[in-house]
């Protein structure tokens, strides 16, 4: 049977994902640490606010897969996916299920950072924001991001790591390979995101602009 190579995942986007990765994986660790990690906790934080920034724009000007047009479904479609019931093709971006864990790991992370930037642990860490609200506020977005956040956080990352595993050993799908390389593989033809060097530019562009943002914001309460 012919196969078409299609590019899936432009380099924009394949990068913010591993980058993302490296940064959990950096406010885990510092946070268990404590003590000064707390001052590259916090960058980590920011890093992850700019990321987060730019993935929201990137889903309006990214290749075609990376578009939130492309993997906007109903309740009825994800009820018919989670059956077994298919809508014909299936897309080479996010099925349903996993569109469905993409919106909630980007809606828990941005609520992850902005409790973060009102936190204080009344010892030595504290958000650049938390000035801005009342002391009960801040102390309930503090247990919030000490206690509720992160484990949802990690919940969901158990959770992405298990469907992973699932769909290579059950579905004998690589879901690895294209987050690296940026191509898969389909059996009929697919449209492909945009990958050149235009794009890339309109990336770096709004990357840099994401985190000028973020840089004025913590100026301006600095």
């Amino acid at each position: 049977m012919k196969s078409y190579l299609v590019r899936v995942w432009d380099l924009p986007t394949r990068l913010f994902h591993w980058a993302l990765v490296v940064c959990i994986i950096g406010l885990v660790t510092t946070a268990q640490i404590g003590g000064n990690a707390m001052e590259w906790h916090f960058r980590f934080g920011y890093s992850v606010l700019t990321l987060l920034l730019f993935r929201l724009l990137w889903g309006f000007f990214g290749g075609h897969w990376s578009r939130f047009s492309t993997f906007l479904y109903s309740p009825a479609s994800l009820l018919r996916y989670i059956r077994g019931e298919t809508d014909g093709a299936a897309p080479l971006g996010h099925n349903p299920l996993g569109a469905l864990s993409v919106f909630a790991v980007l809606s828990l992370l941005l609520l992850q950072v902005g409790t973060g930037l009102f936190s204080d642990d009344e010892i030595a860490a504290v958000g650049p924001l938390s000035k801005l609200a009342s002391g009960a506020l801040v102390s309930q977005l503090t247990y919030y991001h000490k206690e509720i956040g992160k484990l949802m956080i990690l919940f969901l990352v158990v959770l992405h790591i298990g469907a992973i595993v699932f769909y290579r050993i059950k579905r004998k799908k690589d879901l690895i390979r294209p987050m690296l390389v940026g191509d898969a593989s389909s059996p009929y033809p697919q449209p492909a995101s945009r990958d050149d060097a235009r794009s890339r530019l309109l990336a770096a562009v709004v990357l840099l602009g994401c985190a000028g943002a973020v840089a004025a914001l913590l100026k301006q309460v600095g």
